[in-house]
């Protein structure tokens, strides 16, 4: 399952005082808004992007359970952009339920490709594999 991973751009610099709103040195309003606007043309509606302490949430409308998209700068490239899909689960437990993910997940990774690739200003895309992924 696709759930994370990074690329390099120059088209999402930190809005000027963007880090005092997040954390020093962190920032992705720019990719979160870029994504949220793109989004819904892929069948997947936006309700929020807010600012967490460790980049943008982009929340989308989800009826079963809370999926979202972490956006956030990454200091391994120049310009670089480290994002995640939550959840990152094959299955999400909802009180007595079990919701499948992943075709979910990979719809989601499939539509985020699609529009960063077509962006035509995104390099060095890669998705994570499973076993590159830092869990706690």
């Amino acid at each position: 399952m696709r759930a994370q991973f990074e690329f390099v751009s120059a088209d999402f610099p930190p809005y000027p005082g963007e880090e005092q709103a997040i954390n020093p040195g962190r920032y992705g309003r720019r990719l979160a808004e870029f994504l949220a606007q793109q989004l819904p043309a892929h069948g997947f509606p936006v309700r929020t992007v807010g600012v967490e302490d460790w980049g943008v949430m982009v929340e989308l409308e989800n009826p079963d359970y809370p999926l979202w998209i972490g956006c956030g700068n990454y200091e391994e490239h120049e310009n670089g952009f480290l994002c995640f899909i939550e959840p990152a689960t094959p299955y999400v437990r909802k009180w007595f339920r079990k919701f499948p993910n992943a075709p979910t997940l990979e719809r989601l990774a499939a539509a985020i490709d699609s529009i960063l690739l077509a962006s035509g200003t995104v390099s060095s895309l890669r998705w994570w594999t499973e076993n590159e992924l830092r869990r706690p």
